[in-house]
């Protein structure tokens, strides 16, 4: 099995168990609605529910609509991924970390769709000005670092292709 498979497939399992057990954790541990100090005035762990997207957009919209809609999005960005995946080089292990990651969020969240039709949200970050960060979980953050990673490496990949176009004009 090619190197960016293995990378791939580690990410996934372990960012994919980790998001099932903590989200487990935080079903079995708190009740709906509860909200612990971890650092007081900033970071609290809770226990949502978003029936929404992000930010809970569409969590107005009817219940058949938003699950067929999520789950409908989630396989084609799946299926994107796995594209990509396949696309890479054998040894890009950056590039297949980050995919991994996007691959665990995404299952992750599907999971939550599929299984309770909403996701659990976990994570709460109160911040300056009295403004909190919608709560968030695992899987979210697995994707949000995985494409961040990806346009990093993007951004890094152009500048190296530019400094390489640079320096062949400056010396021909």
């Amino acid at each position: 099995m090619a190197l960016k498979y293995r990378v791939a497939l580690l990410t996934f399992s372990v960012g994919f168990l980790l998001d099932l057990v903590t989200k487990f954790a935080i079903n079995a541990n708190l009740t709906y609605a509860d909200r612990i100090p971890v650092i007081e005035g900033f970071f609290y762990l809770t226990h949502v529910r978003n029936t929404g997207a992000a930010f809970g957009v569409f969590r107005d919209w009817p219940s058949e609509v938003r699950l067929v809609l999520f789950v409908g999005v989630a396989i084609f960005a799946l299926g994107m991924v796995l594209h990509f995946l396949y696309q890479l080089a054998p040894g890009d292990k950056l590039s297949a970390l980050a995919l991994g990651l996007i691959l665990a969020g995404a299952a992750g969240n599907l999971l939550d769709r599929v299984r309770l039709g909403e996701v659990i949200d976990f994570l709460h970050f109160d911040l300056w000005g009295g403004y909190s960060w919608p709560d968030f979980n695992l899987a979210d953050t697995w994707i949000v670092v995985g494409v961040g990673l990806l346009l990093l490496e993007m951004l890094a990949s152009e500048g190296e292709a530019r400094g390489a176009t640079e320096s062949n004009e400056s010396s021909g």
